[in-house]
């Protein structure tokens, strides 16, 4: 294992985090999860209140098994839900029973979105509330994720003597909301940065158009594509630690083997990125992670898998598309959950961390799967069946 230093704590953070947003329902899977990154030298677990469950299952594990001070936690403070100071210690004191500690490592302000977001939690006294957390040992160190443009970032992160961020970065994003320039503007204020979304919701890993894998497998065919999408941020100093969201066992011992066999990348392999990402740029048309912040949808549409249906069906064929998308909508059934349902009402777009313009994506992809004369078959059928 491969540890990078916070050099503001001078912890020595494990280069592969396990994000525990993605953790599964099944409870002996998940502790095999999380076993498993231990023994294999992780020591870096991310989890939040909104992600359901998960600081409730992974303190359950580290409880089970004393496994709490072998580990640094990071959770996060669900800002969008904090309308007034008293709200802090709720979800704070929330946390830590669910966690079942006394203190966090790493605490983020959840979800930084705009410096005007930031101003109103100042505005709520949060300042004063983490300098008494810190001085009675509950929290250890102070940061935020971010998911806004480039420009507030630098307001963000000059406007409060921060410890560390996380932000959204892997080589198809390398322009993406804070983007490069926010990781290089981050690590020259000293600040410690944790990388989210590293293979962009999977798409990176096991959704790469087929140009795409030759042009990386022309290079260097005993990397697989997660190993291009990690070794690419592990080859920056700037990073300190990467997250995966790992949803099983044999997740977690493939991305410790990715790290235990990183190298420096070449001068050919770092050209080759370029290629790849014209490519995947020419394929996938919604940029979605399927991070799942958009649901429940009031009409009890899975929006990321008809997202994710929409850009398979050009990054893999429309074959592989329309079935990706006939499972996730359960469109011949008695109660089908079409995106032609959606009344825009907007509640996705508004928790949507990519800023996504879900409503007018859902016409896209309803127009593509589900144009009006196949419409009328499925429904046809549906009466068939029931």
């Amino acid at each position: 294992m491969e540890y990078r230093i916070d050099k503001k704590s001078g912890n020595k953070l494990s280069a592969l985090g396990l994000g525990c947003m993605r953790f599964p329902r099944d409870r002996a899977e998940i502790e095999r999860i999380v076993l498993a990154a231990i023994d294999g030298g992780i020591n870096y677990f991310d989890t939040a209140y909104m992600y359901l469950g998960s600081e409730v299952a992974l303190g359950r594990v580290l409880a089970k098994h004393n496994k709490r001070k072998n580990v640094y936690i990071a959770t996060k403070l669900p800002l969008s839900m904090c309308k007034r100071s008293t709200d802090f210690d709720k979800y704070f004191d929330e946390q830590l029973c669910r966690l079942q500690t006394d203190y966090i490592d790493y605490y983020f302000m959840h979800n930084i979105t705009s410096f005007a977001q930031w101003e109103a939690m100042y505005a709520l006294g949060i300042e004063d509330w983490i300098a008494a957390k810190k001085s009675t040992g509950q929290i250890h160190q102070i940061g935020f994720s971010y998911h806004g443009n480039y420009d507030d970032f630098l307001k963000v992160i000059d406007s409060y003597p921060w410890e560390f961020c996380m932000i959204q970065y892997n080589y198809y994003d390398q322009n993406y909301q804070a983007g490069a320039q926010g990781l290089a503007a981050a690590h020259n204020k000293g600040m410690t940065v944790m990388i989210m979304e590293p293979l962009l919701g999977g798409k990176l890993a096991t959704g790469l158009p087929k140009q795409a894998m030759q042009l990386f497998s022309e290079v260097n065919p005993d990397l697989s594509p997660a190993d291009w999408a990690l070794w690419w941020l592990w080859n920056q100093s700037e990073i300190t630690t990467v997250l995966s969201g790992m949803s099983n066992e044999r997740i977690v011992q493939t991305n410790l083997r990715s790290l235990d066999n990183f190298r420096f990348l070449t001068d050919t392999e770092l050209a080759v990125y370029d290629d790849v990402i014209d490519v995947f740029r020419q394929s996938y048309k919604i940029n979605c992670t399927s991070c799942n912040y958009c649901l429940p949808c009031p009409k009890g549409i899975n929006i990321p898998a008809c997202l994710s249906a929409y850009n398979t069906s050009y990054a893999q064929g429309y074959i592989a598309g329309i079935t990706l998308y006939l499972t996730s909508t359960a469109v011949i059934t008695k109660n089908p959950l079409s995106p032609h349902l959606c009344n825009q009402c907007g509640k996705c777009e508004k928790l949507c961390p990519q800023h996504i313009p879900i409503s007018a994506s859902l016409k896209k992809v309803s127009r593509r799967f589900e144009p009006q004369p196949l419409r009328a078959i499925l429904a046809l059928a549906r009466k068939l069946i029931h």
